[in-house]
Order: structure tokens, then sequence, then C-alpha cells
């Protein structure tokens, strides 16, 4: 048994993490990083890296005459940042005879339940030969509307895809504060619990200066995270031996801690959790049916609930759930195509149009 807390963890690196003032590739950050990763794989803890970095590692390696759009400068400086990131890591991890293998992905790929799989159990493969996996998203033929919201969005699919007990978010500030980090008084929030109140009202909408992301995204995405079983740390990535301090049981570090909600969701739930943003269609409810659903009973979304389909979608797809007043409650894989549904909703008896181990609600 290892003496750290967990066996298996995604670390996700964000750009600002890996990236010097100037923009360069901050070599020396990843080699401490990767040390640690090291240290951490040897005494037997599963690790699935969530790498930036690419973007900026491109745009430092090639000057281009011309202005490009925001699209095409992503594309073309991730395909040469991505070669340059992945040697990096590759070497570092061979100086302790470790094998890391690259993952890249897109959106696409999290959008139907056969890619979905396909991906996880290549991840697996790896774990069970001992590499670990390096994930990042695949810049070069993502466009804007394919495109996560940033690695924090990817990291949490991630984190669940592969059953991980712990996601740590890696960032430059020292976790989730108070208030504005440069007023007095303000300090870091260190636990936040399963009854999460909103945040947002301490946080900062600003984007990281190399990345897409902010502290707005890392704690939604931490909290629905955590809400799936999954503990969440966001910590300060530029911290010496932030990793190792951080999964020591005797070490007490300065960071935010979402601490996991205290029942299982089985992977099916936590693939349709993280499903809204691949949702083909709604179907808006009645007021009968939004109570029953958000009652403590496990409850079936069943036809003489619903008043009204929106969108074409196919059998299995994932919809959202509009309550009365016409905002999202939640998702879900539909057992019905489009039409179909059409033709049963407002009638009683039938299949449920989306079963409760299919219904996931925010």
């Amino acid at each position: 048994m290892n003496a750290y807390r967990f066996r298996r963890i995604a670390v996700k690196v964000g750009s600002n993490v890996l990236t010097r003032k100037d923009g360069t590739l901050d070599t020396t950050r990843m080699s401490a990083l990767t040390a640690q990763l090291a240290v951490l794989h040897q005494a037997g803890i599963e690790v699935i890296l969530v790498s930036s970095g690419a973007v900026a590692s491109g745009r430092n390696e090639l000057k281009t005459e011309r202005k490009l759009d925001a699209v095409s400068a992503r594309q073309l400086f991730s395909s040469i940042g991505q070669v340059k990131l992945i040697n990096h890591y590759y070497q570092f991890f061979r100086e302790y005879g470790i094998t890391c293998g690259q993952v890249l992905t897109t959106k696409e790929n999290f959008s139907t339940r056969r890619h979905y799989l396909n991906q996880q159990h290549c991840m697996k493969v790896m774990l069970e030969n001992g590499i670990i996996p390096i994930v990042n998203e695949n810049d070069t033929i993502s466009v804007t509307e394919l495109m996560f919201t940033d690695n924090d969005e990817l990291s949490g699919l991630i984190a669940t895809m592969m059953d991980a007990e712990a996601l740590i978010i890696l960032s430059n500030i020292d976790g989730i504060y108070n208030g504005n980090p440069s007023s007095p008084g303000v300090s870091v929030i260190r636990e936040i619990g399963p009854q999460r109140e909103d945040l947002s009202r301490y946080i900062s909408t600003e984007k990281s200066q190399f990345g897409r992301g902010g502290m707005l995204t890392k704690c939604r995405i931490a909290s629905k995270v955590a809400d799936e079983g999954i503990e969440v740390i966001v910590a300060n990535g530029k911290r010496d031996n932030i990793l190792l301090d951080l999964l020591s049981p005797e070490k007490e570090v300065l960071a935010t801690r979402f601490l996991p909600a205290p029942h299982v969701m089985s992977q099916m739930k936590k693939w349709i959790a993280h499903s809204e943003g691949f949702a083909k269609g709604e179907l808006y409810i009645n007021d009968c049916a939004y109570t029953a659903l958000l009652s403590s009973k496990a409850t079936s979304l069943l036809p003489v609930g619903v008043t009204r389909v929106e969108g074409e979608f196919e059998r299995n797809d994932i919809v959202r759930i509009m309550d009365p007043k016409g905002e999202a409650i939640g998702v879900g894989r539909i057992a019905y195509d489009s039409d179909k549904a059409r033709q049963v909703i407002g009638h009683k008896g039938g299949r449920a149009l989306i079963h409760y181990d299919y219904l996931y609600l925010d």
C-alpha cells in the first residue's frame, strides 16, 4: 500500500503553471512536476496528467508575419507546440524509467457512449501497462463549437471517466479565495463541503493569461466533479513539492478542497452528468413532473409529464430537461427518437422517456 492518500488521481496543469511571464515554456517547472509525478507513480499511484501549454509553447516557437484569426492561430501554434510539449515530458519521465503516452481528444469524442468507452479503454490499457497518459485537447482539429471551455472542463471529464479518486487542478494561485485576493483580510477557503453555497460572488471572472479558463470555471467544474464522489483540490502548481505535500496525510497545505458527495454515481450517470453540451434537443415538463423529479424518490420521466419536445434527435441521444419556466434542470439519455417522443407526450402509460438510471439533475 502506498503512503499517499489515493490510488488513482488525475492532475491538471494549467498554462499559467507551465509558462513564464514572457510566454515561453517553463521547462524547469515541468521537470519539477514530472519528478513529483514519478515519485507518486513509483509509489503505486496511477496518474493521469491533463496538461496545457501546447499553444503557448508553439506561439513562442513560430513567429507569423500575417495576422491569424483565433481558431487558425490555435490550430497552427498547437500543431508545433504539442510536439515540443510531449517531447519534454517524454524525456523527463524517461530519466525515471517511466513511459508516458499521448492522448489527444476533442469534445466530440465524449458526445456518444461508444466514443466515450473507446477512449476510456485506451487509457485503462495504458495504466494497466504502467504508462502515464498525458491528455490534451486536439487543438489542431478543434473549431470553436467543438472546443472544451478549457482544460479544466477536460480534466473533469477525464477524472470521472477514469474513476479517479481525486482531481488536482494546479493553477498559479493557492485556491478559491473568499474575496479579492489583493484585498486585506481575504483568505483561501480551505474546505468546501457537499452542501455547496454559491461561490460566484467571491470569484473573479477574468481569464488566465495564457489559457482560456478562469477561477469561475474551475469552481463550477470542481463542484460538479465532487458531486460525483471525487475529491477535487485547487492548488498552486508553482509551489515546490505541491503534489507530494497535497497527497501526504501528514502535511497541511494551503489549497481549496472540494469534499466529495457521499454517494457513488454509476459510470453511465457520470457520462450523462457531463453531457449537457452534447444535448440534441429539449423536453419541457409540467409542474407535476417537476415536483416528482425533484423529490427524494427515484423517479423516471414519463410521457404524461412532458408538454413539448424541441429539436431532432435519435434514440439514446442526450436531451435537456426544461422546467415549466423554461430553465434547464438536467439532462438524460432518451429512449425514443424525436418523432416518437412527440407522439407519446402527454399520454399515460408506456415506457419512460428517460429512465431514472439515465437521468441527471443539476
